[in-house]
């Protein structure tokens, strides 16, 4: 098939270019630069999802859109991410409708149902908060709800995806965020530490993606659904952060506060870096308070009945893959 992929120099789209290409489809990739390192067979087109005739041009005679592109964080003005996530996506739907697209494939986010409170495995019923944390979900959920809506629109069967935490060699946020903050003895534990969260290895995440387009039709039973994703099981997360650090030998997390202090001062931060313009992400934010004391867990049966949803590569796996990147980096 001819797939464009949006965001395709991110760590999801570029795997999922990456995959795609090798089982035989016609790959291009947009995003706001050349991507070099995705190689001479796969197309890149330098263009802005905000741009609408752009996004027009670029998904002429596509077949399938993935669309992974968005703003990589939690902080920053809502504009900007309302531009880019709800605005972007917009046209993504408008241009897919003028040019016949069969397919889109939207990467949302489990917390587009996530308020400040546990979720433990919750389902696709679950409804969407009144209030969010921070802008990124709020966009994110705007933009969901879009992408099921225009299902059907003129042919084309649209899909949500929700992975939680992706995770993996290469990944460009998480890791080695936790890894910084070890090195400069600025990770504290949050909360009492036995809370559970899902996480995605990457190539459970590039699969998740592919197997829902494979199932994906007008009229069937994935189209215009949203779906939990992850690697089946959940970690205890202050658990999983200590072994990691611990076989990478760095400094374990030894400090914690309590939710409600990481609350207050999140709040605080917060108002300080509104009043002073700072665009650099806080230290400490409501939101992240709540991802990092909370569970958050999701029954991924949907993903599993609908479209057969299943593993590439085990969680243990792929912490063996992801010690190793880091212990043993490939020669330049």
């Amino acid at each position: 098939m001819k797939i464009l992929i949006t965001g395709g120099g991110g760590f999801l789209g570029s795997h999922l270019a990456r995959k795609l290409f090798e089982r035989g489809d016609e790959i291009t990739v947009m995003g706001r630069k050349a991507y070099p390192e995705l190689g001479e067979s796969i197309k890149c087109i330098k263009g802005d999802i905000r741009d609408r005739p752009v996004v027009v041009s670029a998904l002429k005679e596509q077949e399938v859109v993935f669309h992974t592109a968005a703003i990589p964080g939690i902080w920053g003005g809502y504009e900007e991410f309302y531009r880019t996530d709800v605005e972007g996506t917009e046209n993504i739907i408008f241009a897919c409708c003028e040019n016949k697209v069969k397919k889109l494939i939207y990467t949302s986010s489990p917390s587009v149902v996530f308020g400040q409170s546990d979720a433990e495995d919750v389902d696709e019923t679950t409804p969407y908060p009144d209030k969010y944390l921070c802008h990124y979900p709020k966009t994110k959920a705007i933009a969901e709800k879009l992408v099921m809506a225009s299902n059907g629109r003129g042919g084309l069967a649209t899909v949500c995806i929700r992975p939680h935490l992706i995770w993996g060699p290469g990944d460009p946020h998480l890791v080695p965020r936790l890894i910084d903050r070890a090195k400069k003895g600025r990770l504290v534990q949050v909360g009492d530490g036995k809370n559970k969260v899902d996480m995605i290895y990457i190539d459970n995440a590039v699969a998740a993606h592919i197997q829902a387009c494979d199932k994906l039709d007008v009229g069937g039973p994935v189209a215009g659904k949203c779906y939990f994703v992850s690697d089946g099981k959940p970690v205890v997360l202050w658990d999983w952060i200590n072994s990691l650090l611990k076989e990478l030998k760095l400094p374990l997390v030894t400090r914690s506060i309590s939710f409600q202090c990481a609350t207050r001062l999140g709040r605080i931060l917060e108002i300080i870096y509104n009043v002073f313009g700072l665009k650099n992400e806080p230290p400490m934010t409501r939101f992240l308070a709540a991802q990092l004391a909370k569970s958050h867990f999701f029954n991924i049966s949907r993903a599993k009945n609908d479209f057969s949803y299943r593993q590439a590569i085990t969680p243990e796996e792929g912490m063996k893959r992801l010690i190793t990147s880091y212990l043993s980096p490939p020669a330049n």
